[in-house]
Order: C-alpha cells, then sequence, then structure tokens
C-alpha cells in the first residue's frame, strides 16, 4: 500500500484532535484512502497533554515541515493571516498539499492560494474551516453541484448560539453569559471575533463564494454582533412565536448580492429554530432540490478533525490522478469566478421587530402608526405590554411586513423623535427562510 506523509503545523486543541483520529481509526482511514496517512512530523511550540506524539518527529519550527521534502500534504492549523499565509504558499511553492482548517486565510487569502495551488499543481483542502464538521463545503461544491444556489443561511458560531439558547431558556443577561462561556471553553479569553459577528463573517463569505461563483471577499458584507441583545427581546421573540439566532444570510437577486450577519428572529416551525447550544447549522436553497439544512457539530477536537482528515482522504484519493480531473476549490476555477453587485445594508428587503417604551396615553400609538404608514411599512401585528405599577413608560412591540431597511432607518428615526417616545428603538431583522 503506498504512503501519503502528513505535516501537522499546530498542536492544539484541533491538531492533537487530528492526531488522535488518525491514530485511532488509522486501519479504517488507509481502507477507505487506499493508502496510509502517516505522521511523518509535527511542528509546534510546544506539546499537548491531549495526544502522545512521544514516537513523532516533532519540531519547533513549523517551516521546517513546509522544507521537509518527505512530506506530501500540509495540515495548517496555527490560525491567524500572517505566519499561516507564509506557511501556506510557502507549502504551495515547493509543491505540497495543503489542508486547512483557517476561515479567515480563505476569506481573506483563497483566491490568491487557490489560484497558486492550481498553477503548482497541488490540491487545497478547507472542509474545516467553516462549521466544524459538518461537511458543508462538499455539500455546496459537490452534492448540489447541478442546482442554482438561491440563497444560504446558517447559525456558523457556536459561541453565539451557546449564548442565545441560554439567553432564550434562563433569560440571563448577556455578559454572564459569556462568562459562563468562557468558563465552558466555548468562548476565547478574548472573545471579539465571535460576539461580533467576525467569524461568522468570515465563514459567509466562503459559502457564498461556494454558492454563488463569487470571488472571495470581505468587502460589502453587514457584520453585527450580539452583544446589544436584550432577555427582554428573546422573551417577546418566544411569545410572538420566534427564535432570535445570529445568523449569517447569503442571497442573490436579480439586483445584486446580499451578505449579512446579524441577530435575527426565525419562526418557531422554522428548521433551524431548534437548533441550539453549541451546534452550527446551514440552510442552503437551491432550485433543483429545494430547500436542505445540515447541522451537528461545528467545533471542537474531534468533529473538526473529521473535516481534516476527510480532505487529507481526498487528497490521497486524487493525488493518484491528473490534476486536471481535480475537482476546483471553489467549484470553478478562480479565473471564472464573477463578481456581482453588493447591495448595502440599507438594500435589503425583509421584515422586521421593533420594540420601544412609549407613555401609556392615548395618540401615542396612532401617531407611530401614521409614522409607519407615511413611510410604506405594512404592520403585521402590534402590542401593549402592561403598565409596570408606578411606571408611565410601556413597552410596545411591532412586527412588520416586509419592507426596505432603509425605510424602516428612516421610520425610526421619526419615533425616536416622538416626545412621547423614551430612548433609543431597538430592531431586529425577521426571516422566514423556509418559505
Amino acid at each position: 500500500m503506498r504512503k501519503i506523509n502528513v505535516g501537522i503545523c499546530g498542536l492544539g486543541t484541533v491538531g492533537s484532535g487530528t492526531v488522535n483520529l488518525l491514530r485511532d481509526n488509522a486501519e479504517l482511514i488507509a481502507g477507505r484512502a487506499q493508502c496510509e496517512l502517516v505522521i511523518a512530523q509535527i511542528g509546534a511550540r510546544r506539546p499537548n497533554p491531549a495526544c502522545d506524539t512521544q514516537s513523532l518527529n516533532v519540531t519547533s519550527d513549523i517551516f521546517e515541515v513546509l522544507v521537509n521534502p518527505d512530506i506530501d500534504v500540509v495540515v495548517e492549523l496555527i490560525g491567524g493571516t500572517t505566519v499561516a499565509y507564509d506557511l501556506v504558499m510557502g507549502a504551495i511553492a515547493n509543491g505540497k498539499h495543503v489542508v486547512t482548517a483557517n476561515k479567515a486565510l480563505i476569506a481573506e487569502h483563497g483566491g490568491e492560494i487557490f489560484a497558486a495551488a492550481a498553477k503548482a499543481g497541488v490540491m487545497v483542502g478547507y472542509e474545516a474551516a467553516v462549521a466544524g464538521g459538518i461537511p458543508i463545503i462538499k455539500a455546496l461544491r459537490e452534492g448540489l453541484a447541478g442546482n442554482r444556489v438561491n440563497w444560504i443561511a446558517g447559525i456558523i458560531n457556536g459561541t453565539t448560539n451557546f449564548i442565545l439558547s441560554e439567553m432564550a431558556s434562563k433569560g440571563t443577561p448577556f455578559a454572564k453569559l459569556l462568562s459562563d462561556a468562557q468558563a465552558k471553553g466555548y468562548a476565547e479569553a478574548d472573545p471579539t471575533f465571535d460576539v461580533e459577528g467576525i467569524d461568522a463573517a468570515h465563514k459567509l463569505v466562503i459559502l457564498a463564494s461556494l454558492g454563488f461563483g463569487i470571488p472571495l471577499s470581505i468587502e460589502g458584507l453587514y457584520s453585527e454582533g450580539i452583544t446589544k441583545l436584550e432577555p427582554l427581546d428573546v422573551a417577546y421573540a418566544d411569545e410572538l412565536g420566534y427564535k432570535v439566532k445570529h445568523l449569517g444570510i447569503a442571497r442573490q437577486s436579480s439586483e445584486g448580492v446580499e451578505l449579512r450577519v446579524h441577530p435575527t428572529l426565525v419562526p418557531h416551525s422554522s428548521l433551524i429554530s431548534d437548533v441550539d447550544g453549541v451546534l452550527n447549522a446551514v440552510m442552503v436553497n437551491s432550485d433543483a432540490v429545494g430547500t436542505t439544512l445540515y447541522s451537528g457539530a461545528g467545533a471542537g477536537a474531534l468533529p473538526t478533525a473529521s473535516s481534516l482528515v476527510a480532505d487529507l482522504i481526498d487528497v490521497a484519493r486524487r493525488s493518484a490522478c491528473k490534476p486536471e480531473s481535480w475537482p476546483p476549490a471553489l467549484g470553478v476555477p478562480v479565473a471564472q469566478l464573477t463578481a456581482q453587485p453588493m447591495l448595502a445594508i440599507e438594500q435589503i428587503d425583509t421584515a422586521f421587530y421593533i420594540r420601544f417604551a412609549a407613555l401609556d396615553k392615548p395618540g401615542v400609538l396612532s401617531a407611530v402608526t401614521k409614522i409607519m404608514g407615511d413611510a410604506g411599512i405594512s404592520i403585521e401585528a402590534i402590542i401593549q405590554r402592561e403598565q409596570p405599577v408606578g411606571e408611565q413608560f410601556v413597552n410596545v412591540i411591532i412586527l412588520t411586513d416586509v419592507t426596505k431597511e432603509q425605510q424602516l432607518e428612516g421610520a425610526v428615526a421619526a419615533i425616536e423623535a416622538l416626545d412621547t417616545v423614551r430612548d433609543s428603538v431597538t430592531f431586529i431583522r425577521v426571516e422566514h427562510l423556509d418559505q
């Protein structure tokens, strides 16, 4: 049986999981790859007690791995977009295949990386870069290859999904839930990339490129985190028949492409509404098959290692074939990707949940509904909560029909200007994804 020598750069949570999975399932993997996958070298600054590397060739210099003539494929697991970029491009220049879990690197430099790999006659696998163990890259690139994709919507960050799930079930404020997520290992010490939507934005860029055949680019993407969400809005949404999820949404139409990451109300009946905790889920709507849902563990040592090893098996299977028979990394060659107009968030059409505190007196609601009507916004439902004892202001909740965000923003500004409305207006977008 032939051998494929693997060099692993980075021995953190995912790196150790990959080493353990390659060892534990070695016989099964060899049978499916029709060759032996051998860990020939590991580049890591320090050992990881989660895996035993005593019998392995370990170097503290990751760049030794990419120049090692015995290595066939380099697994990049160091993260970031600087050293990782040099490592990946260096591996390609040295004629080595690459497998990575680095979503930021692919989102920001994927076009250049894939073009260089095609020129060098090597493969780049990145299944683990989006949604951990869920094989969504292969589903879009191969399983749905005969479909025209209309839209993609996903829970693609486990940290935010855990926080929102706990907020819904316990009513706990964001700051406490973030602390809990960090204690459980679901959130980093610096959680900015997760809770501000940056991590999800990188993943959405990759999904949109695969689905729509557009170049990889973060430019034009709207991103909003969950730090300002309040438990009472999650509770009101539930009363109205919705759950609040932090979604990445990509949609293409005759007007262009919209890419947005933000908190979203989805109906209880939606396929994605019951995906809770740290799980991820991606919905894809396409012309032939309709709407499909892909759900599972979106992070963690073994789920992410599962996708990395799947890419290694692909490399093993396809490396025996001519490069022209390999599927392009993004479904089509980089040169054939076609840019489309990017729609600003103000141009999108969606429904909205609106909440504000208003004086409990006659004429207030009629003033608000007049503002909405003048803006061309149709109201689907309006609820006024009971006035707390000793409180002059009450919460008013409005659900709108689909409207353009620019119209909604104008109406919100006018409502906030009313003397009878206190503080700012909260609004959250609403999506009926299954319709």
